[in-house]
């Protein structure tokens, strides 16, 4: 149902099981955990991996403890899942940013002989893909064909629900709910407030860091806050790793929305949803990131019964109030 107003989506559903007044089949049952990340930074999951490329490159990285660098590898074999089986350690070290020998030594660390062994087993367990020809495309095109990778990739990693919908159970249960985002992620982390506070009683909102931001995290616990939601985009600010330590020792659930499960901020997250990030312009661009804040969203709803009226309530009172052109 839309009625105009700037809230997003048309329908919403009210998560027991039945039929909310659009006449949509709705519902959420128990979810197992799922998604979690481990203390040494490493993936840890008992739900069934993705069957794709991507999906099978990331089991076989899940639980291990890998230092920044092997994480940084990880991260671009997974997103360049179809073409990894294919490429030497030297065009792999070029494509993280690496050394050739970091990438032998990430091998090793896998448990192979070598980067050789390495590639053998990656053509066996994520053979390639038809890839679409993009050698024509100029630079704007190719950032955008990116973007749409990344989106596919996402598709893909949503096929399980469970982490999205336990992370929804846990925001709409945080009364007040804190939102954090600096720098590069402030705005992701200004939409998703922006939209929640339609539906949610209390959402704090925090994208400018300083001394007070500590401060912010300790007075949403001491009003009972349970979860913190952040988002965190590459460069990865020191503070926000900073920030969800402090706010994990406060007590609270972190729920992080990052570019890879292997980002600095893996360790400080209790439940982590990876959502790439394009780099093929000078700025990094964050469509997966963005739509995967607005399915948390959903998943949010889903949870407070009461989300569907405060989203009448409000497109009341904007016609009222005669916010909107129509």
């Amino acid at each position: 149902m839309s009625t105009g107003s700037d809230r997003a989506g048309g329908s919403h559903r009210n998560g027991h099981g039945d039929r909310n007044g659009d006449g949509e089949v709705t519902g959420s049952g128990e979810v197992t955990e799922n998604g979690e990340v481990t203390e040494n930074g490493g993936v840890e999951s008992d739900a069934g991996v993705s069957d794709s490329p991507a999906g099978r490159l990331q089991a076989l990285f899940e639980g291990r403890r890998l230092t920044p660098t092997q994480r940084r590898i990880a991260h671009s074999m997974v997103r360049r899942a179809a073409d990894v089986p294919f490429l030497s350690s030297v065009e792999l070290a070029e494509l993280a940013g690496v050394s050739q020998p970091s990438v032998t030594r990430f091998a090793v660390a896998l448990g192979f002989d070598g980067y050789p062994a390495l590639r053998k087993h990656l053509r066996e367990v994520a053979p390639a893909e038809p890839v679409t020809d993009t050698t024509s495309y100029n630079e704007y095109q190719q950032a955008v064909e990116a973007e749409i990778e990344n989106l596919r990739h996402l598709a893909a990693v949503l096929a399980d629900p469970r982490p999205v919908a336990r992370a929804g159970r846990l925001l709409a249960a945080s009364r007040p709910l804190p939102v954090l985002g600096l720098r590069a992620a402030a705005s992701q982390a200004y939409g998703f407030a922006y939209f929640a506070a339609k539906v949610h009683p209390d959402v704090r909102l925090l994208h400018e860091g300083g001394t007070m931001l500590q401060d912010r995290i300790d007075a949403a616990v001491r009003a009972g806050a349970t979860a913190l939601l952040c988002f965190a985009l590459p460069r990865h600010p020191r503070e926000v790793v900073d920030a969800l330590g402090h706010a994990k020792e406060a007590g609270l659930t972190v729920v992080t929305v990052a570019d890879s499960a292997f980002a600095p901020v893996a360790k400080v997250s209790d439940l982590l949803l990876p959502a790439a990030v394009g780099t093929g312009l000078a700025f990094d661009t964050a469509c997966a990131p963005m739509l995967l804040g607005r399915v948390l969203l959903e998943a949010m709803c889903d949870d407070l019964p009461d989300a569907q009226a405060r989203l009448e309530q409000f497109d009341a009172r904007a016609a009222v109030r005669g916010l909107f052109v129509e």
